[in-house]
Protein backbone atom coordinates (compact mmCIF):
# COMPACT_ATOMS: atom_id res chain seq x y z
CA UNK A 1 0.00 0.00 0.00
CA UNK A 2 1.28 3.47 -0.86
CA UNK A 3 2.20 5.53 2.19
CA UNK A 4 -0.21 8.43 2.61
CA UNK A 5 -0.04 11.69 4.52
CA UNK A 6 -2.55 10.18 6.96
CA UNK A 7 -0.24 7.41 8.17
CA UNK A 8 1.12 9.38 11.14
CA UNK A 9 -2.29 9.29 12.83
CA UNK A 10 -3.24 6.34 15.01
CA UNK A 11 -5.47 4.78 12.35
CA UNK A 12 -5.57 1.23 11.03
CA UNK A 13 -4.30 -0.13 7.75
CA UNK A 14 -7.92 -0.74 6.64
CA UNK A 15 -8.69 2.99 6.85
CA UNK A 16 -5.34 4.00 5.31
CA UNK A 17 -5.94 1.61 2.43
CA UNK A 18 -9.35 3.16 1.72
CA UNK A 19 -7.93 6.71 1.87
CA UNK A 20 -5.20 5.67 -0.53
CA UNK A 21 -7.78 4.28 -2.96
CA UNK A 22 -9.80 7.50 -2.66
CA UNK A 23 -6.63 9.49 -3.47
CA UNK A 24 -6.63 11.37 -0.18
CA UNK A 25 -2.98 12.37 -0.36
CA UNK A 26 -2.49 14.80 2.53
CA UNK A 27 -4.84 16.01 5.26
CA UNK A 28 -6.46 19.42 4.86
CA UNK A 29 -6.04 21.87 7.74
CA UNK A 30 -9.37 20.95 9.33
CA UNK A 31 -8.58 17.22 9.04
CA UNK A 32 -5.14 17.71 10.61
CA UNK A 33 -6.58 19.57 13.60
CA UNK A 34 -9.72 17.47 14.11
CA UNK A 35 -8.58 13.86 13.55
CA UNK A 36 -6.15 13.53 16.52
CA UNK A 37 -8.65 15.11 18.96
CA UNK A 38 -11.57 13.07 17.61
CA UNK A 39 -9.58 9.83 17.85
CA UNK A 40 -9.25 10.59 21.58
CA UNK A 41 -13.09 10.95 21.66
CA UNK A 42 -13.18 14.51 23.01
CA UNK A 43 -16.14 16.81 22.24
CA UNK A 44 -15.41 19.28 19.44
CA UNK A 45 -16.86 22.51 18.06
CA UNK A 46 -15.33 23.21 14.66
CA UNK A 47 -15.74 26.47 12.77
CA UNK A 48 -14.66 25.82 9.20
CA UNK A 49 -15.66 27.08 5.78
CA UNK A 50 -17.47 24.99 3.22
CA UNK A 51 -15.12 23.00 0.97
CA UNK A 52 -12.51 22.44 3.69
CA UNK A 53 -12.77 18.64 3.83
CA UNK A 54 -14.64 18.41 7.12
CA UNK A 55 -16.67 15.26 6.29
CA UNK A 56 -13.50 13.17 6.22
CA UNK A 57 -12.34 14.99 9.38
CA UNK A 58 -15.14 13.34 11.37
CA UNK A 59 -15.68 10.20 9.26
CA UNK A 60 -12.07 8.97 9.53
CA UNK A 61 -11.87 8.91 13.36
CA UNK A 62 -15.41 7.59 13.74
CA UNK A 63 -14.76 4.73 11.28
CA UNK A 64 -11.54 3.99 13.14
CA UNK A 65 -13.23 3.79 16.55
CA UNK A 66 -16.37 1.89 15.54
CA UNK A 67 -16.76 -1.73 16.67
CA UNK A 68 -17.69 -3.87 13.67
CA UNK A 69 -19.35 -6.63 15.74
CA UNK A 70 -21.90 -4.24 17.31
CA UNK A 71 -25.22 -4.53 15.45
CA UNK A 72 -26.92 -1.36 16.73
CA UNK A 73 -25.98 2.14 15.48
CA UNK A 74 -22.93 3.64 17.17
CA UNK A 75 -22.81 6.97 15.30
CA UNK A 76 -25.50 9.47 14.29
CA UNK A 77 -24.80 12.31 11.85
CA UNK A 78 -27.38 15.08 11.41
CA UNK A 79 -27.37 17.04 8.14
CA UNK A 80 -29.63 19.86 6.90
CA UNK A 81 -30.50 18.35 3.50
CA UNK A 82 -31.29 14.97 1.94
CA UNK A 83 -28.57 15.33 -0.69
CA UNK A 84 -25.96 15.95 1.99
CA UNK A 85 -27.21 12.98 4.03
CA UNK A 86 -26.68 10.65 1.06
CA UNK A 87 -23.27 12.17 0.30
CA UNK A 88 -22.06 11.77 3.91
CA UNK A 89 -23.36 8.18 3.97
CA UNK A 90 -21.33 7.43 0.81
CA UNK A 91 -18.23 9.00 2.37
CA UNK A 92 -18.57 6.77 5.45
CA UNK A 93 -19.08 3.71 3.23
CA UNK A 94 -15.98 4.49 1.18
CA UNK A 95 -13.71 5.41 4.10
CA UNK A 96 -14.90 2.42 6.14
CA UNK A 97 -14.93 0.05 3.15
CA UNK A 98 -12.25 -2.35 4.41
CA UNK A 99 -13.55 -2.31 7.98
CA UNK A 100 -16.96 -3.35 6.56
CA UNK A 101 -18.64 -0.25 8.00
CA UNK A 102 -22.36 -0.13 7.13
CA UNK A 103 -23.94 3.32 6.89
CA UNK A 104 -27.63 4.08 6.40
CA UNK A 105 -29.21 7.37 5.24
CA UNK A 106 -32.68 8.43 6.43
CA UNK A 107 -34.52 11.49 5.12
CA UNK A 108 -37.97 12.79 4.24
CA UNK A 109 -39.82 12.24 0.96
CA UNK A 110 -38.53 8.65 0.93
CA UNK A 111 -40.54 5.59 2.07
CA UNK A 112 -40.40 5.27 5.86
CA UNK A 113 -40.94 1.49 5.73
CA UNK A 114 -37.89 0.98 3.48
CA UNK A 115 -35.72 2.94 5.91
CA UNK A 116 -37.23 1.04 8.85
CA UNK A 117 -36.29 -2.27 7.21
CA UNK A 118 -32.72 -1.07 6.65
CA UNK A 119 -32.42 0.13 10.25
CA UNK A 120 -33.48 -3.35 11.47
CA UNK A 121 -30.27 -4.66 9.92
CA UNK A 122 -26.77 -3.93 11.18
CA UNK A 123 -26.00 -0.23 10.73
CA UNK A 124 -22.88 1.21 12.31
CA UNK A 125 -23.63 4.78 11.21
CA UNK A 126 -26.97 6.53 10.60
CA UNK A 127 -26.94 9.79 8.65
CA UNK A 128 -30.13 11.79 8.35
CA UNK A 129 -32.11 15.00 8.28
CA UNK A 130 -33.48 16.07 11.69
CA UNK A 131 -37.20 15.64 10.88
CA UNK A 132 -36.89 12.04 9.68
CA UNK A 133 -34.38 11.07 12.40
CA UNK A 134 -36.77 12.39 15.05
CA UNK A 135 -39.61 10.47 13.38
CA UNK A 136 -37.64 7.21 13.60
CA UNK A 137 -36.73 7.88 17.25
CA UNK A 138 -40.34 8.60 18.21
CA UNK A 139 -41.58 5.47 16.42
CA UNK A 140 -38.88 3.33 18.04
CA UNK A 141 -37.32 2.31 14.71
CA UNK A 142 -33.88 3.85 15.43
CA UNK A 143 -32.08 2.08 18.29
CA UNK A 144 -30.14 4.54 20.47
CA UNK A 145 -28.84 2.38 23.32
CA UNK A 146 -25.37 1.81 21.80
CA UNK A 147 -24.90 5.30 20.35
CA UNK A 148 -21.43 6.67 21.15
CA UNK A 149 -20.88 9.41 18.55
CA UNK A 150 -23.03 12.36 17.44
CA UNK A 151 -22.10 14.75 14.63
CA UNK A 152 -24.08 17.92 13.94
CA UNK A 153 -23.00 18.94 10.44
CA UNK A 154 -23.63 22.39 8.92
CA UNK A 155 -25.12 23.57 12.22
CA UNK A 156 -25.69 27.14 11.00
CA UNK A 157 -27.69 25.77 8.06
CA UNK A 158 -29.80 23.75 10.51
CA UNK A 159 -30.55 27.06 12.21
CA UNK A 160 -31.31 28.91 8.94
CA UNK A 161 -33.66 26.15 7.82
CA UNK A 162 -35.54 26.05 11.13
CA UNK A 163 -34.26 22.64 12.31
CA UNK A 164 -32.42 23.71 15.47
CA UNK A 165 -35.32 22.81 17.82
CA UNK A 166 -35.59 19.36 16.23
CA UNK A 167 -31.83 18.89 16.74
CA UNK A 168 -32.29 19.70 20.43
CA UNK A 169 -35.22 17.28 20.69
CA UNK A 170 -33.08 14.50 19.14
CA UNK A 171 -30.15 15.14 21.50
CA UNK A 172 -32.49 14.93 24.51
CA UNK A 173 -33.17 11.28 23.55
CA UNK A 174 -29.53 10.22 23.12
CA UNK A 175 -27.28 8.53 25.69
CA UNK A 176 -25.41 11.21 27.68
CA UNK A 177 -22.23 9.14 27.67
CA UNK A 178 -21.24 9.98 24.12
CA UNK A 179 -18.85 12.09 22.07
CA UNK A 180 -20.35 15.07 20.22
CA UNK A 181 -18.86 17.00 17.29
CA UNK A 182 -20.44 20.16 15.90
CA UNK A 183 -19.34 21.62 12.56
CA UNK A 184 -20.43 25.02 11.30
CA UNK A 185 -19.23 27.67 8.84
CA UNK A 186 -20.36 30.35 11.30
CA UNK A 187 -21.26 30.21 14.99
CA UNK A 188 -24.46 32.20 15.57
CA UNK A 189 -25.74 32.61 19.13
CA UNK A 190 -28.24 29.73 18.89
CA UNK A 191 -25.54 27.34 17.66
CA UNK A 192 -23.22 28.41 20.51
CA UNK A 193 -26.11 27.81 22.93
CA UNK A 194 -26.63 24.31 21.50
CA UNK A 195 -22.94 23.53 22.15
CA UNK A 196 -23.06 24.93 25.70
CA UNK A 197 -26.22 22.97 26.55
CA UNK A 198 -25.36 19.55 25.15
CA UNK A 199 -21.56 19.25 25.00
CA UNK A 200 -18.97 18.41 27.66
CA UNK A 201 -16.08 20.92 27.79
CA UNK A 202 -15.75 20.97 24.00
CA UNK A 203 -12.47 21.84 22.37
CA UNK A 204 -12.96 24.74 19.94
CA UNK A 205 -11.15 24.56 16.62
CA UNK A 206 -11.35 27.43 14.16
CA UNK A 207 -9.86 27.22 10.70
CA UNK A 208 -8.86 30.82 10.09
CA UNK A 209 -9.92 32.06 6.67
CA UNK A 210 -9.36 35.37 4.96
CA UNK A 211 -13.08 36.12 5.28
CA UNK A 212 -16.48 34.47 5.31
CA UNK A 213 -15.81 33.23 1.78
CA UNK A 214 -12.58 31.68 0.51
CA UNK A 215 -9.99 33.81 -1.29
CA UNK A 216 -9.86 31.19 -4.04
CA UNK A 217 -13.07 32.64 -5.57
CA UNK A 218 -13.09 35.61 -7.95
CA UNK A 219 -16.37 37.53 -7.31
CA UNK A 220 -18.00 39.76 -9.94
CA UNK A 221 -21.24 41.76 -10.23
CA UNK A 222 -23.27 42.56 -13.36
CA UNK A 223 -26.19 44.99 -13.36
CA UNK A 224 -29.05 43.89 -15.63
CA UNK A 225 -32.78 44.45 -16.14
CA UNK A 226 -34.94 41.34 -15.62
CA UNK A 227 -35.98 41.22 -19.29
CA UNK A 228 -32.34 41.10 -20.41
CA UNK A 229 -31.13 38.42 -18.00
CA UNK A 230 -31.24 35.40 -20.27
CA UNK A 231 -29.51 37.23 -23.13
CA UNK A 232 -26.78 38.30 -20.68
CA UNK A 233 -26.49 34.73 -19.41
CA UNK A 234 -25.77 33.35 -22.88
CA UNK A 235 -23.19 36.10 -23.48
CA UNK A 236 -21.46 35.41 -20.15
CA UNK A 237 -21.40 31.65 -20.80
CA UNK A 238 -19.95 32.23 -24.27
CA UNK A 239 -17.17 34.47 -22.95
CA UNK A 240 -16.41 32.47 -19.79
CA UNK A 241 -16.89 29.06 -21.48
CA UNK A 242 -17.02 27.19 -18.14
CA UNK A 243 -16.15 23.53 -17.80
CA UNK A 244 -18.71 23.03 -15.04
CA UNK A 245 -21.19 25.65 -13.83
CA UNK A 246 -24.14 26.00 -11.42
CA UNK A 247 -26.70 28.68 -12.30
CA UNK A 248 -28.74 29.62 -9.21
CA UNK A 249 -32.32 30.87 -9.52
CA UNK A 250 -34.73 32.04 -6.85
CA UNK A 251 -37.78 29.86 -7.63
CA UNK A 252 -38.79 26.52 -9.14
CA UNK A 253 -40.51 28.40 -11.97
CA UNK A 254 -37.38 30.37 -12.83
CA UNK A 255 -35.28 27.19 -12.81
CA UNK A 256 -37.74 25.52 -15.21
CA UNK A 257 -37.81 28.60 -17.45
CA UNK A 258 -34.02 28.99 -17.70
CA UNK A 259 -33.48 25.24 -18.19
CA UNK A 260 -36.07 25.11 -20.98
CA UNK A 261 -34.50 28.06 -22.82
CA UNK A 262 -30.97 26.64 -22.47
CA UNK A 263 -32.26 23.27 -23.65
CA UNK A 264 -33.69 24.94 -26.78
CA UNK A 265 -30.17 26.23 -27.51
CA UNK A 266 -28.78 22.69 -27.12
CA UNK A 267 -26.70 23.62 -24.09
CA UNK A 268 -25.78 20.49 -22.07
CA UNK A 269 -27.88 21.23 -18.99
CA UNK A 270 -30.25 19.85 -16.38
CA UNK A 271 -32.11 21.21 -13.35
CA UNK A 272 -32.73 20.55 -9.68
CA UNK A 273 -35.22 22.09 -7.27
CA UNK A 274 -37.31 21.13 -4.23
CA UNK A 275 -40.42 20.49 -6.31
CA UNK A 276 -38.85 17.46 -8.01
CA UNK A 277 -39.23 13.94 -6.63
CA UNK A 278 -36.24 12.82 -4.58
CA UNK A 279 -35.03 10.08 -6.93
CA UNK A 280 -34.91 12.56 -9.82
CA UNK A 281 -32.93 15.01 -7.68
CA UNK A 282 -30.39 12.32 -6.79
CA UNK A 283 -30.17 11.25 -10.44
CA UNK A 284 -29.46 14.78 -11.66
CA UNK A 285 -26.82 15.37 -8.97
CA UNK A 286 -25.06 12.10 -9.77
CA UNK A 287 -25.03 12.89 -13.50
CA UNK A 288 -23.61 16.36 -12.78
CA UNK A 289 -20.92 14.88 -10.51
CA UNK A 290 -19.89 12.55 -13.33
CA UNK A 291 -19.76 15.42 -15.82
CA UNK A 292 -22.63 14.12 -17.98
CA UNK A 293 -23.66 17.75 -18.58
CA UNK A 294 -21.98 21.11 -18.02
CA UNK A 295 -24.68 23.44 -16.66
CA UNK A 296 -26.83 22.77 -13.60
CA UNK A 297 -29.73 25.19 -13.10
CA UNK A 298 -30.77 25.06 -9.45
CA UNK A 299 -32.52 26.61 -6.49
CA UNK A 300 -30.69 26.84 -3.15
CA UNK A 301 -31.30 23.11 -2.59
CA UNK A 302 -27.99 22.54 -4.45
CA UNK A 303 -26.10 25.08 -2.30
CA UNK A 304 -26.31 23.23 0.98
CA UNK A 305 -23.03 21.42 1.54
CA UNK A 306 -22.95 19.49 -1.74
CA UNK A 307 -19.36 18.61 -2.61
CA UNK A 308 -18.68 18.35 -6.33
CA UNK A 309 -15.11 18.74 -7.48
CA UNK A 310 -13.94 21.19 -10.12
CA UNK A 311 -17.00 23.42 -10.49
CA UNK A 312 -15.33 26.33 -12.25
CA UNK A 313 -18.21 28.84 -12.16
CA UNK A 314 -21.24 29.81 -10.11
CA UNK A 315 -23.72 32.27 -11.60
CA UNK A 316 -26.36 33.92 -9.41
CA UNK A 317 -29.03 34.44 -12.07
CA UNK A 318 -31.27 35.67 -9.25
CA UNK A 319 -29.86 37.33 -6.15
CA UNK A 320 -30.09 35.05 -3.09
CA UNK A 321 -32.74 35.94 -0.52
CA UNK A 322 -30.24 36.17 2.35
CA UNK A 323 -26.55 36.92 2.78
CA UNK A 324 -25.70 33.45 4.13
CA UNK A 325 -27.08 31.86 0.96
CA UNK A 326 -24.62 33.92 -1.09
CA UNK A 327 -21.75 32.29 0.80
CA UNK A 328 -23.20 28.79 0.42
CA UNK A 329 -23.96 29.25 -3.28
CA UNK A 330 -20.58 30.69 -4.22
CA UNK A 331 -18.88 28.10 -2.00
CA UNK A 332 -19.74 25.41 -4.57
CA UNK A 333 -16.72 26.65 -6.54
CA UNK A 334 -13.16 27.26 -5.33
CA UNK A 335 -13.12 24.01 -3.35
CA UNK A 336 -10.23 21.82 -2.20
CA UNK A 337 -7.62 24.42 -3.18
CA UNK A 338 -8.99 25.03 -6.68
CA UNK A 339 -9.85 28.52 -7.92
CA UNK A 340 -13.32 29.50 -9.12
CA UNK A 341 -15.45 32.36 -10.34
CA UNK A 342 -18.76 33.66 -8.92
CA UNK A 343 -20.78 36.02 -11.13
CA UNK A 344 -23.90 37.68 -9.72
CA UNK A 345 -26.68 39.36 -11.71
CA UNK A 346 -28.18 42.39 -9.96
CA UNK A 347 -31.30 44.34 -10.91
CA UNK A 348 -30.96 48.16 -10.57
CA UNK A 349 -33.24 48.17 -7.51
CA UNK A 350 -31.24 45.43 -5.70
CA UNK A 351 -28.21 47.56 -4.76
CA UNK A 352 -29.22 47.56 -1.08
CA UNK A 353 -29.36 43.75 -0.96
CA UNK A 354 -25.91 43.55 -2.52
CA UNK A 355 -24.53 46.01 0.04
CA UNK A 356 -25.87 43.75 2.81
CA UNK A 357 -24.05 40.78 1.25
CA UNK A 358 -20.85 42.82 0.89
CA UNK A 359 -20.98 43.88 4.54
CA UNK A 360 -21.39 40.23 5.55
CA UNK A 361 -18.52 38.88 3.44
CA UNK A 362 -16.27 41.82 4.32
CA UNK A 363 -15.41 43.16 0.86
CA UNK A 364 -16.97 44.87 -2.15
CA UNK A 365 -17.88 42.70 -5.11
CA UNK A 366 -16.22 44.05 -8.23
CA UNK A 367 -18.73 45.48 -10.69
CA UNK A 368 -17.84 44.50 -14.24
CA UNK A 369 -19.14 45.53 -17.66
CA UNK A 370 -21.37 43.28 -19.71
CA UNK A 371 -19.49 41.37 -22.40
CA UNK A 372 -19.25 43.44 -25.59
CA UNK A 373 -20.63 42.18 -28.91
CA UNK A 374 -17.05 42.07 -30.20
CA UNK A 375 -15.89 39.93 -27.25
CA UNK A 376 -18.85 37.53 -27.59
CA UNK A 377 -18.21 37.18 -31.33
CA UNK A 378 -14.50 36.56 -30.75
CA UNK A 379 -15.12 33.83 -28.16
CA UNK A 380 -18.05 32.13 -29.93
CA UNK A 381 -16.00 29.64 -31.96
CA UNK A 382 -14.21 28.25 -28.88
CA UNK A 383 -17.53 28.04 -26.99
CA UNK A 384 -19.24 26.13 -29.82
CA UNK A 385 -16.24 23.84 -30.20
CA UNK A 386 -16.56 22.82 -26.55
CA UNK A 387 -20.31 22.30 -26.99
CA UNK A 388 -19.73 20.05 -29.99
CA UNK A 389 -17.04 18.07 -28.16
CA UNK A 390 -19.61 16.72 -25.70
CA UNK A 391 -19.08 15.97 -22.01
CA UNK A 392 -15.74 15.18 -20.40
CA UNK A 393 -16.57 12.62 -17.74
CA UNK A 394 -15.01 13.25 -14.35
CA UNK A 395 -13.03 10.59 -12.56
CA UNK A 396 -15.01 9.07 -9.71
CA UNK A 397 -12.59 8.69 -6.80
CA UNK A 398 -14.62 5.84 -5.34
CA UNK A 399 -14.77 3.95 -8.67
CA UNK A 400 -11.25 2.55 -8.31
CA UNK A 401 -11.93 1.65 -4.70
CA UNK A 402 -15.09 -0.20 -5.73
CA UNK A 403 -13.82 -1.70 -9.01
CA UNK A 404 -12.68 -4.99 -7.48
CA UNK A 405 -15.84 -5.50 -5.44
CA UNK A 406 -18.43 -8.15 -6.29
CA UNK A 407 -21.75 -8.16 -4.47
CA UNK A 408 -23.17 -11.65 -3.93
CA UNK A 409 -26.78 -12.58 -3.16
CA UNK A 410 -27.66 -15.53 -0.88
CA UNK A 411 -31.27 -16.72 -0.50
CA UNK A 412 -31.20 -16.91 3.29
CA UNK A 413 -31.21 -14.39 6.11
CA UNK A 414 -32.61 -13.71 9.56
CA UNK A 415 -35.49 -16.20 9.21
CA UNK A 416 -32.91 -18.96 8.77
CA UNK A 417 -31.10 -17.67 11.90
CA UNK A 418 -28.09 -16.56 9.85
CA UNK A 419 -25.72 -13.88 11.17
CA UNK A 420 -22.87 -11.91 9.62
CA UNK A 421 -20.29 -13.96 11.54
CA UNK A 422 -21.65 -17.14 9.93
CA UNK A 423 -20.89 -15.77 6.46
CA UNK A 424 -17.48 -14.39 7.47
CA UNK A 425 -16.48 -17.65 9.16
CA UNK A 426 -17.50 -19.79 6.16
CA UNK A 427 -16.16 -17.58 3.35
CA UNK A 428 -12.82 -16.91 5.12
CA UNK A 429 -12.13 -20.69 5.09
CA UNK A 430 -12.02 -20.77 1.27
CA UNK A 431 -8.45 -21.25 -0.01
CA UNK A 432 -7.00 -17.89 -1.08
CA UNK A 433 -9.65 -15.88 0.82
CA UNK A 434 -9.31 -14.13 4.21
CA UNK A 435 -11.66 -12.04 6.35
CA UNK A 436 -10.01 -8.94 4.82
CA UNK A 437 -11.55 -9.93 1.46
CA UNK A 438 -15.07 -9.64 2.86
CA UNK A 439 -16.82 -6.29 2.72
CA UNK A 440 -20.18 -5.04 3.92
CA UNK A 441 -22.73 -7.73 4.81
CA UNK A 442 -26.43 -6.85 4.70
CA UNK A 443 -28.74 -9.43 6.25
CA UNK A 444 -32.47 -9.17 5.50
CA UNK A 445 -35.28 -11.49 6.56
CA UNK A 446 -34.98 -13.85 3.56
CA UNK A 447 -31.82 -12.69 1.77
CA UNK A 448 -28.23 -11.69 2.48
CA UNK A 449 -25.89 -9.52 0.40
CA UNK A 450 -22.14 -9.92 0.85
CA UNK A 451 -19.50 -7.73 -0.79
CA UNK A 452 -16.37 -9.63 -1.80
CA UNK A 453 -13.28 -7.41 -2.20
CA UNK A 454 -9.96 -7.56 -4.01
CA UNK A 455 -11.25 -9.22 -7.18
CA UNK A 456 -12.06 -12.50 -5.42
CA UNK A 457 -15.80 -12.42 -6.10
CA UNK A 458 -15.88 -15.11 -8.79
CA UNK A 459 -13.73 -17.46 -6.70
CA UNK A 460 -16.10 -17.10 -3.71
CA UNK A 461 -19.15 -17.41 -5.97
CA UNK A 462 -17.96 -20.75 -7.39
CA UNK A 463 -16.97 -22.18 -4.00
CA UNK A 464 -20.17 -21.13 -2.24
CA UNK A 465 -22.35 -22.95 -4.75
CA UNK A 466 -21.26 -26.17 -3.03
CA UNK A 467 -20.53 -24.94 0.51
CA UNK A 468 -23.03 -24.88 3.38
CA UNK A 469 -23.48 -22.05 5.89
CA UNK A 470 -24.60 -23.35 9.31
CA UNK A 471 -25.48 -26.63 7.57
CA UNK A 472 -27.64 -24.90 4.93
CA UNK A 473 -26.79 -24.91 1.22
CA UNK A 474 -27.99 -21.54 -0.08
CA UNK A 475 -28.58 -20.39 -3.63
CA UNK A 476 -25.95 -17.81 -4.54
CA UNK A 477 -25.47 -15.53 -7.53
CA UNK A 478 -24.15 -12.07 -8.37
CA UNK A 479 -26.48 -9.44 -6.96
CA UNK A 480 -28.41 -7.46 -9.52
CA UNK A 481 -27.57 -3.75 -9.63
Amino acid sequence: MTETGFSHYKISNEILRALDGLEYKNPTEVQDKVIPVALDEKDLVVKSQTGSGKTAAFAIPICENLEWAENKPQALVLTPTRELAVQVKEDFTNIGRFKRIKATAVYGKSPFARQQAELKQKSHVVVGTPGRVLDHIQKGTLALSRLKYLVIDEADEMLNMGFIDQVGAIIEQLPTDRMTMLFSATLPEDVEKLAETYMKDPIYIEIIATGVTTDKIDHALLEVEERDKFSLLTDVLTVENPDSCIIFCGTHEQVNHVCRKMDELDYPCDKIHGGMIQEDRFGVMNDFKRGEFRYLIATDVAARGIDIENITHVINYDLPTDKESYVHRTGRTGRAGNSGKAITFMAPDEREKVEEIEKYIGFSITKIDKPSLEEVTRKKAAFEEKLDAGPTLKKDKSAELNSEITKLYFNGGKKKKLRAVDFVGTIAKIDGVTAEDIGIITIQDTATYVEILNGKGLLVLQEMKNTTIKGKLLKVHKARK
